[in-house]
């Protein structure tokens, strides 16, 4: 039996680990523990947390975890964007050499912060959304008519733009064109409700489908699953 505990951006991915990835792991005897949200900053000693604005407090809170954990059956993995990672990140710089290939890049961030933090991949396992949580939700935006049925061009709009990618961890991470940028921007009030919306879609959306059209995503999943093997 294999403990997992995620050390995830927001709420929206804590709540999509508990609903989504919690009862498909638990098939491979791979037990979600628990999804912690990243450490912020740190104030007088009183700690937010949300989002992954610098390294150090990012690093910190996820030390904290594994150490908090250090048993031989327990494994770390993150759940970050690559959109808005900062530029302190373990190999940021080089990665961005690699932006006309995301793949790669995504993957030398992963390699580096798995450096940086612990390379057993048994006991560590970095991933990095490509390029935001949600471009999850462009694997089927019609998903999206439960909280938008008033919205059918808008809807319509959203399903032209997953077209327009060969897959959609290839929607790109400008500050105006990031997945999360292009829903608000056809469906604003996503940007208010997306603690609610966005794991409820990706659940209708189903894992099967969401790693059909991801592979990076399903490579994450992949080795989780491989987590529960002897």
């Amino acid at each position: 039996m294999r403990q997992l505990y995620l050390y995830v951006e927001g709420q929206t991915e804590q709540t999509f680990a508990d609903v989504v990835l919690r009862p498909h792991l638990a098939q491979f005897e791979v037990y979600l523990m628990g999804a912690v949200l990243a450490e912020f900053g740190r104030k007088k000693q009183k700690i937010s947390r949300g989002g992954v604005a610098r390294y150090e407090p990012f690093k910190r809170g996820l030390m904290s975890l594994i150490k908090q954990h250090d048993r031989p059956e327990v494994t770390v993995s993150t759940m970050i964007d690559l959109y808005a990672l900062p530029s302190d990140f373990p190999g940021w710089a080089e990665a961005e050499k690699l932006r006309i290939d995301p793949a790669s890049r995504v993957i030398r961030l992963q390699q580096e912060l798995a450096a940086a933090i612990n390379p057993d991949p048994t006991r560590f396992l970095p991933y990095i959304q490509l390029h935001e949580y949600e471009a999850l939700l462009f694997v089927d935006p019609s998903k999206m008519e439960l909280f938008y049925s008033e919205h059918p061009n808008e809807l319509a709009e959203l399903q032209k733009i997953a077209d327009d990618h060969p897959n959609p961890e290839l929607i790109d991470d400008g500050k105006q064109t990031a997945p999360s940028k292009r829903i608000i921007a056809h469906l604003p009030d996503y940007e208010g409700s997306k603690l609610l919306v966005g794991p409820q879609v990706a659940e209708r959306i189903g894992l099967t489908a969401l790693r059909a059209k991801c592979p990076h995503f399903d490579q994450w999943v992949k080795s989780l699953e491989q987590l529960g093997q002897p």
